[in-house]
């Protein structure tokens, strides 16, 4: 029989690998998650079949939404600095801006995956995570008040490991996905040799009715054939060929920029998105989806820039890109040549300007198209400043909330705010800030504030 001693010390080693992967650095520090924020963290389980990693789901709702009609989901990719970026997923204002315009919330997970841990343990769904997402919707909507987050549609974002995963969890639930993207992860549809870990999905003829877009950097192979992401292209082609051979609706849209950064993709990815939840997200809560309309369909070849209408192009059609429509289309023909999607839009104008002091905060949405640069911020009229003096972002375009590599706001936030470090002490000024989108156009100014 043992001792008391000895019992502890075997319960102690049967959850050492609970207790080794508890949440610590880089995984402890994250915004705070205060409404229209909720989060919910799980530990990892030892058991067989559940998610062995630890993972925290944040989620943000659009104030003064009643009901939800989907979720939209960043999806970090592999690594631990990539799961780090997942915690500031759900606070990108950009991607707040689509989520707003379909009354959808936004979820970023953060799987804490140890540094050169294995990554199938996540980013396969069938390994836990779909159950600890499914699991997370249930707890947050009860949260956030919001109990039909477990019911509604998703629209799935998935950079690297992400791709694997949205792209898995459009095979394993198509009936629930309304569109995935997928930034240069793909799932397998038949095994490797050479990467035998991971496990082959099954098509399932359902999931050819959801739009799905692969998004390679053509340095992932495309024109740079050698290097740590070159077989990147290969397995993007593989998978394109074998849902589109079969009528499934998917294009592929290469980064003419790019290698495994997320780059610009957003502003393509995100129009594309708006197009298909504007398509197929139904008015009522657990009604099906609806099915993508095909009378403007327009296609390309995969790896080409230019797209036609559907009835105009030259080739075998079940071997080109799908695109869902004109607009689209063209966007697509933009993004592919130079990322450069126009956008002839004003982004709205800032709100709810506070002066305390020498001190401005404001509030903000940014622009669908084109996110948000920067702001002017203007006192008595005339221009006092450039908020940020000048924008950073080593991926792609200057942008307000900075990215890190898995298209994710750097932390700290940057605030909504600017110090007046020139005003006189004790006289009033009157303040107004504009916003100003990535192609450079402002906004109208904010109500003015002293």
């Amino acid at each position: 029989m043992k001792s008391p001693t000895e019992t502890v010390a075997a319960c102690l080693l049967a959850l050492l690998p609970a207790i080794l992967l508890a949440q610590q650095p880089p995984y402890d520090v994250f915004p705070a998650a205060d409404p229209p924020y909720y989060r919910v963290r799980y530990e990892a389980s030892t058991a067989t079949g559940e998610l062995s990693y630890p993972v925290n789901y944040t989620i943000w709702i659009p104030p003064g939404v009643k009901t939800l009609r989907g979720v939209i989901v960043h999806q970090h990719g592999c690594g631990e600095g990539s799961c780090k970026s997942g915690l500031t997923g759900a606070y990108d204002l950009h991607w707040q801006a689509l989520a707003k315009k379909h009354a959808c919330a936004l979820l970023a997970p953060s799987y804490e995956q140890p540094e050169k841990a294995d990554c199938q343990m996540w980013c396969d769904p069938r390994n836990g995570s779909a159950a600890a997402f499914q699991k997370g919707l249930v707890d947050l909507g009860a949260k956030s008040g919001h109990p039909e987050l477990a019911r509604v549609p998703w629209a799935l974002w998935g950079h690297s490991g992400g791709g694997h995963w949205a792209g898995g969890m459009t095979l394993l639930y198509p009936e629930r996905v309304a569109a995935a993207w997928l930034r240069s992860g793909v799932p397998l549809l038949k095994p490797n040799p050479e990467r035998p870990t991971i496990k082959a999905h099954t098509l399932v003829d359902a999931a050819l009715e959801v739009p799905v877009m692969c998004n390679p950097g053509t340095k992932e192979g495309v024109t740079v054939k050698d290097g740590r992401f070159a077989g990147v292209w290969p397995a993007n082609e593989e998978f394109f060929r074998a849902v589109r051979s079969r009528g499934g609706l998917i294009g592929v849209a290469v980064d003419p920029l790019t290698a495994h950064e997320c780059g610009n993709q957003r502003y393509f990815a995100i129009p594309w998105l708006d197009a298909c939840l504007t398509a197929r997200l139904p008015s009522a809560v657990g009604a099906p989806l609806r099915a993508m309309p095909v009378d403007d369909v327009w296609l390309a070849p995969p790896t080409g820039t230019e797209a036609v209408p559907a009835a105009k192009f030259a080739g075998p059609p079940l071997e080109a890109a799908w695109l869902p429509s004109e607009a689209v289309a063209r966007g697509w023909m933009q993004y592919v040549k130079d990322t450069a999607v126009a956008d002839p839009t004003p982004p709205p104008a800032p709100t709810n300007l506070r002066v305390a002091g020498n001190r401005l905060t404001w509030d903000a949405e940014a622009d669908l198209e084109s996110g948000l640069a920067g702001f002017v911020v203007e006192r008595d009229g005339e221009f006092l400043a450039n908020v940020p003096e000048q924008g950073k972002n080593p991926f792609g375009r200057p942008i307000f909330q900075n990215l890190q590599y898995s298209d994710t706001p750097t932390q700290p936030l940057v605030p909504l705010e600017f110090t007046d470090a020139g005003a006189a002490d004790g006289k009033r000024y009157r303040y107004r800030v504009i916003a100003v989108n990535t192609v450079g156009l402002k906004s109208a100014p904010c109500a003015a504030a002293d």
